[in-house]
């Protein structure tokens, strides 16, 4: 049972409130929190559970595969579209709430480092676990943090407003120092096992250093992290792919660090944000893009789908492919949750015609189905299935592409082996992968992220490392391609929008425009 995310957090979101939206969220030494909190093991309990409520939930989870290729937002008057397109500037909303949400996390954090000392009767490996809890939830927000701004200042101290007005940008060498420091201390620290479904684990401080330490292109250490986290074998695949994406997730060891919802209680809408119009007009928000499903090679023969002798069929192009594309969008043909057959296709008279003027229609021809749980169809806005931060899957791509980018003798029969276990899965059964040669595996690892990981937001982190945002970005948004009339095939295009991409900008979102005009010493990103 998720016993902490249950527990009552008033007396947490007092002590964590912030005093300010800017200024890396300065937190109050509050009367409260010293003399009426901060007395017993179970205070110190709630206020790490405190830190895992602030956590970001299904808008900021789903959003960011939205600003890569494989995405795209249907409401083209929202902020989220200049950040898709790359026409944003300074004073951009999304840049600035990605960065006070991360930002009061480690806020949180160092509030919380700075009371437990005064829990005096607090059993010591209790209180090292929460410590360490505590600082892997940091880690987590300065890696995403680094991904998105680069150079960002290195708080681990609650700030006043003057200590705010007063901090500069360190290098992202030297936060992703600190964060290698910092997870493997917390591992030290942390179970391997929870007695709380729901808490950062040793694994997942292990795999959280994997994934920084591949990011940051520091590839010995993230094969080491990564395969310290496969020789815990505490961890497994489950055998079927959509229910790691359905309330049977509940539990399973693949899902290693979740952010916990429960119906009724703690509840999130991402049914009604990728909803087939059909169902609920006026909902759907996000929707797949051809790069996306054309990545998802032919099962039979493993070869993509532009490969002559792969047996891909234009004109039924969902047959034969890559299970995990049926598992993870809907295709028209396919059953929706009310049991009606969904069809995208111009004049077919249904709500999700892309030819209606509707706004919430897919533009593309499809719609996301991961995360959509169909017992959620009754009340989408009551959702209780947890979202993913970190799944075993990810550790063994991690590992494969360390492995890769290290060459030579770091590419063996465990990069294959780590790679076919993803394939292999019971209900994917991909062909084996077999070559060993670098640039391939390289290919074909990149491929398995884009695919595996789809909706979880790692593709633009995934782009940005790799340097590829130029090649992939830039264009119109594209669609289904379908059977017309005579037999000709047509392809959907979204000839009036169009995605833009400057590499000596857009690899970095700006600092936020408030932030610099409160604190001088933060320098702007360049093209900003």
């Amino acid at each position: 049972m998720k016993t902490y995310r249950y527990i009552c957090i008033s007396l947490i979101a007092l002590i964590f409130s912030s005093c300010s939206e800017s200024l890396l969220n300065t937190i109050p030494k509050d009367r409260l929190a010293s003399e009426l909190f901060w007395k017993t093991e179970q205070d110190a309990e709630y206020a790490v559970n405190g830190i895992y409520s602030i956590l970001g939930g299904q808008w900021r989870y789903t959003c960011m595969d939205g600003y890569t290729d494989i995405a795209h937002f249907v409401l083209q008057w929202r902020d989220e579209s200049t950040i898709e397109k790359n026409t944003h500037n300074a004073s951009s909303n999304v840049a600035a709430s990605e960065w006070s949400y991360y930002y009061t996390i480690i806020a949180a954090v160092n509030s919380f480092l700075e009371n437990i000392d005064l829990v005096e009767d607090i059993d010591g490996t209790l209180k090292s676990r929460l410590v360490a809890e505590a600082k892997t939830l940091r880690a987590f927000s300065f890696i995403n943090l680094v991904m998105l701004y680069g150079d960002v200042p290195l708080i681990t101290a609650t700030l006043t407003i003057d200590d705010a007005k007063a901090v500069t940008r360190d290098s992202a060498s030297s936060i992703w120092d600190f964060i290698a420091q910092e997870l493997t201390a917390a591992a030290d620290d942390l179970p391997v096992e929870q007695s709380q479904h729901g808490r950062v684990t040793k694994g997942v401080a292990l795999g959280l250093k994997a994934r920084a330490m591949l990011y940051s292109g520091r590839y010995q250490d993230a094969r080491t992290a990564a395969k310290a986290v496969i020789d815990l074998n505490a961890y497994k695949l489950h055998d079927s792919y959509p229910e790691l994406f359905d309330y049977a997730a509940d539990g399973v060891s693949e899902i290693m660090f979740a952010r916990q919802y429960a119906q009724n209680i703690n509840a999130h809408s991402i049914f009604a944000f990728y909803t087939p119009n059909s169902l609920y007009t006026q909902q759907c928000q996000l929707v797949p893009t051809k790069p996306l499903v054309d990545a998802y090679l032919m099962k039979t023969t493993g070869l993509p789908i532009d490969n002559p002798n792969s047996g891909f069929d234009p004109k039924n192009p969902y047959k034969d492919r890559d299970p995990r594309l049926g598992y993870t969008i809907f295709v028209t043909g396919d059953q929706l949750p009310d049991g009606n057959t969904l069809n995208t296709l111009p004049g077919s008279g249904t709500g999700d015609d892309i030819t209606i003027s509707a706004e919430n229609v897919t533009p593309t021809g499809w719609y996301f189905k991961k995360y959509v749980s169909f017992s959620d169809y009754s009340n989408p806005w009551n959702c209780g299935v947890s979202l993913a931060y970190l799944r075993y899957a990810e550790v063994l791509l991690t590992y494969a592409e360390a492995c890769i980018e290290l060459g030579g003798a770091s590419i063996d029969a465990s990069v294959t082996d780590a790679i076919n276990q993803i394939r292999n899965r019971a209900d994917v059964k991909m062909p084996a992968v077999t070559t060993t040669d670098q640039a391939e595996l390289r290919e074909i690892v990149r491929r398995e992220r884009m695919v595996e990981l789809a909706c979880e937001g790692l593709r633009l982190y995934d782009i940005r490392r790799w340097k590829i945002c130029e090649a992939v970005i830039p264009g119109t948004v594209k669609g289904m391609t379908y059977e017309g009339t005579g037999g000709s095939l047509a392809t959907v295009e979204l000839s009036g929008y169009v995605k833009e991409f400057n590499p000596s900008r857009n690899y970095l979102w700006p600092i936020p425009f408030n932030e610099i005009t409160l604190n001088p010493n933060l320098s702007q990103n360049p093209g900003y």
